[in-house]
């Protein structure tokens, strides 16, 4: 079976308000050849034609340095599965450069084992990535299952839903979880409903526990380019709790659908947009995730 085919990243640029110095990009993914990592047999999309590891990690560098990045939480692919190895090398790399930092997210199955989840904290990985929205390789019983190995060894469970349809029912699950819970996206809501609809608000809600974070990117999938239709659900969160937003480019953008190919420097200025304050822009780009990924 003939699958989509990715896009080639698109060429970086300054944004209008290059981020703080140590300022930590929260969600990328890193690719390889199509030859140097084995790709899961459940993929929908396969990785651009015709780019190395090497290619991608270049690309990814000089969007760093452009947007003022120094520190980056390389999120695994679902294209790869449980195996994690392009994700460690990736933060392996990162943290050999001088003057960066990187940590990572991996993918691990229901059935993971001890060993499996020392693994991922011998090779800087801090959490667990569960897909509520489109499946995966890990159920939300799975996670309530491992979730005390998971805070023996310091991980946290990073977790993509739909507000609207998801969060009313799982909220009273995720404050009992014993781990931090990052929730993608901006809860991936539907920005049609606006944000008061009941799961944003209860979004809301569940970020003043103290246990719940939530990253402020992956607007170009909710609308287009400023993205200034989701500026009220980010600034809802960014007010209701602003010591738990991170954002994060979502860069190379893989699995696109319908949605335009962004440019991450526009995904910081609309962070930009909705903070109140330099104290603000700092505590998101710098603080919060120096403290949740231990940087």
């Amino acid at each position: 079976m003939t699958l989509p085919q990715g896009l080639v990243p698109r060429p970086s640029r300054i944004p209008k308000t290059p981020a703080p110095d140590g300022a930590c990009d929260s969600h990328i993914h890193m690719l390889a050849g199509r030859d140097e990592a084995p790709l899961w047999e459940g993929r929908v999309e396969d990785p651009a034609p015709n780019l190395r590891y090497a290619d991608f990690m270049a690309a990814y560098i000089k969007q760093m340095q452009d947007l003022g990045i120094s520190r980056t939480v390389v999120v695994q692919s679902i294209l790869y599965g449980t195996d994690n190895s392009v994700t460690a090398r990736a933060v392996a790399d990162l943290n050999a450069l001088n003057g960066y930092a990187a940590r990572g997210i991996g993918l691990v199955t229901d059935a993971a084992t001890d060993a499996d989840l020392d693994r991922l904290v011998e090779q800087n990985l801090v959490g667990v990535r569960l897909n509520y929205v489109h499946g995966g390789v890990l159920s939300w019983a799975g996670v309530q299952a491992m979730a005390p190995r998971l805070a023996a060894r310091g991980l946290h469970v990073q977790m993509l839903i739909n507000t609207h349809r998801h969060m009313v029912e799982l909220a009273p699950q995720i404050a009992a979880l014993p781990v931090p819970v990052v929730l993608d996206h901006i809860g991936w809501p539907d920005l049609a409903l606006g944000p008061d609809e009941p799961g944003f608000q209860a979004l809301l809600n569940l970020l003043k526990t103290g246990n719940v974070f939530v990253k402020l990117s992956g607007l170009y999938r909710f609308c287009p380019p400023p993205y200034t239709a989701a500026d009220a659900f980010a600034a809802a969160l960014v007010a209701a709790a602003p010591t738990r937003c991170l954002w994060g480019s979502d860069w190379p953008h893989i699995m696109l659908a319908d949605a335009e190919q962004p440019d991450s420097a526009t995904l910081l200025e609309a962070l930009a947009r909705v903070c109140p304050d330099e104290e603000t822009w700092h505590q998101i780009l710098v603080d919060t995730p120096a403290a949740l990924y231990q940087f």
